[in-house]
């Protein structure tokens, strides 16, 4: 009766702790990044004029990089349901089963309005065919000091968002 009861005490908390809510530093996520899908924001401090747009391939995640000529620190990266272009409003389609709206706080034109970066496809930023998390990178317009870039996405994914000099990085995690 004794060995009875000690062993349904055993199964009894063994399944407490299968189906006990592990906490975020016991789970480490996909290749031990910590990052998540919440909007990503910094208050720009400075201001530089948007060149270039390109991506890569990581083995964890895929990158986008926007290069700046100077140093510039803000931005917002959300999940949005649609991407709209600035300023008209109108919708931007992209591929994929979720998408970012990348802001950041530069202009793609000079002081004199010159375009400092003028997309030969607005469609299509960058060639993304065979990335992992990316399906497609497309204009959404340059307008008061601030650019807007849609980024389709496999999946809603962990992401993460930082500056360099020159440059506004995004990575998007394979998986969670």
């Amino acid at each position: 009766m004794v060995l009875r009861r000690l062993a349904l005490l055993l199964a009894a908390l063994a399944a407490m702790a299968l189906t006990a809510p592990l906490t975020a530093s016991a789970t480490p996520g996909y290749c031990g990044l910590a990052w998540g899908s919440t909007d990503k924001h910094a208050n720009p401090t400075t201001t530089a004029e948007l060149t270039n747009i390109r991506a890569g391939r990581q083995d964890c995640f895929d990158r986008l990089v926007i290069d700046l000529r100077g140093v510039a620190d803000g931005y917002t990266v959300r999940y949005v349901p649609e991407m709209t272009e600035d300023p008209t409003g109108n919708p931007v389609p992209l591929r994929g089963g979720a998408i970012l709206s990348v802001k950041v706080d530069a202009p793609a034109y000079d002081e004199h309005g010159n375009l400092t970066y003028h997309p030969a496809n607005r469609a299509e930023l960058v060639n993304v065919t065979g990335y992992q998390t990316f399906r497609q990178v497309a204009w959404a317009g340059s307008f008061e000091g601030q650019t807007l870039v849609g980024l389709g996405v496999r999946a809603r994914l962990p992401f993460r968002v930082f500056t360099l000099p020159n440059r506004v990085v995004v990575d998007v995690a394979h998986f969670w």
